[in-house]
């Protein structure tokens, strides 16, 4: 098992590394806290690394350590589940920028406090930015809000990594109240009916004029849409699809092996995600895992593979069952 809030960096010689990246609400840091980084980072010989969502990694530490560190920090780990609400990623806005059109950390923070280490279907990131330049890559996240002259206009979506995908645009021209609102009712709707996938898949999946349609009834109607993706069945063959939910070729029935493709088991044997969160592989919506095969995933991890199919194929048998 993986130390508390920390993941695994590194194995060099057989040697773990590992790195913590505490919560910091838009990457506001005051003095005194970041005068703690660097005394950690010191004691422990740890290195800081900024990180893309304005957060300060502390990284190159060993398992026995993070629990002092955390300690001595005086903080909690900014990830909750490895499928959460990871990061909600703010620029400056009105408040610092010239530029800004709406006060995006004013708006930021907000969605911060209600859904950071929030468990989702998949990793979920959220971007704010103040006006259309989009410092904070809002086009390129989950969720997407980005201020104009009119108000908020809402994006989701997006996504970087391995199959990037620009954010379709939702809604345009909120106020403040009404930003918050429809995020809401992305958020559980996208809880209530996606799968073990990223907002953009789940797109992808139903198709753009089915998300809008149901999202945007949900919020002017203020009901809620009951709405039930078609289930998986044996008789079924998954189709490979690039950045979807499985580039690999199993099918229900199947022996897992080594070679099987991560995304490509949840799909047929959910059953077998607490195999693998145990296991330390809990970020099972990340874009490596529509392409990498479990061997791969388990050298990464530093896993003994042959175990992992073991007990993955067990809980595939009680599945089937």
């Amino acid at each position: 098992m993986l130390p508390k809030g920390a993941n695994l960096q590194k194995i060099h010689n057989g040697i773990k590394t590992y790195a913590i990246t505490p919560h910091l609400p838009g990457g506001f840091i005051k003095p005194e806290m970041m005068e703690k980084f660097a005394h950690v980072a010191r004691k422990y010989s740890g290195t800081l690394k900024l990180t893309s969502a304005q957060r300060i990694m502390i990284t190159g530490l060993k398992a026995e350590d993070i629990d002092n560190i955390w300690s001595e920090l005086g903080m909690e780990p900014a990830i909750g589940f490895a499928n959460c609400v990871r990061s909600v990623k703010i620029c400056p806005g009105t408040a610092f920028c010239k530029r800004g059109k709406q006060d995006s950390i004013k708006l930021g923070l907000e969605l911060d406090r209600r859904y950071i280490k929030k468990e989702m279907p998949s990793r979920m990131k959220f971007g704010v930015s103040g006006c259309p330049n989009s410092c904070s890559e809002a086009i390129i996240k989950d969720i997407g809000v980005i201020g104009t002259d009119d108000g908020w206009d809402v994006y989701v979506g997006g996504t970087a990594g391995s199959h990037p995908r620009l954010a379709d645009k939702l809604i345009a021209g909120l106020n403040y109240d009404d930003a918050l609102r429809i995020v809401d009712v992305i958020v559980r709707y996208y809880q209530k009916n996606a799968d073990i996938e990223r907002v953009g898949q789940f797109i992808e999946r139903i198709g753009l004029e089915k998300f809008k349609k149901e999202v945007l009834a949900e919020f002017e109607n203020n009901g809620i849409a009951d709405v039930s993706p078609k289930p998986f069945s044996a008789e079924e063959k998954l189709i490979p699809k690039p950045g979807g939910l499985t580039e690999g070729n199993l099918v229900f029935g199947d022996k897992i092996s080594v070679d099987s493709v991560i995304a490509d088991i949840i799909r047929v044997y959910p059953e077998t995600v607490p195999v693998l969160r145990t296991f330390g592989m809990g970020c099972l919506g990340c874009p490596s895992s529509s392409g990498e095969a479990l061997k791969q995933a388990a050298d990464i991890h530093g896993i003994n593979v042959e175990e992992l199919v073991a007990a993955l194929n067990k809980a595939a048998v009680r599945s089937d069952k």
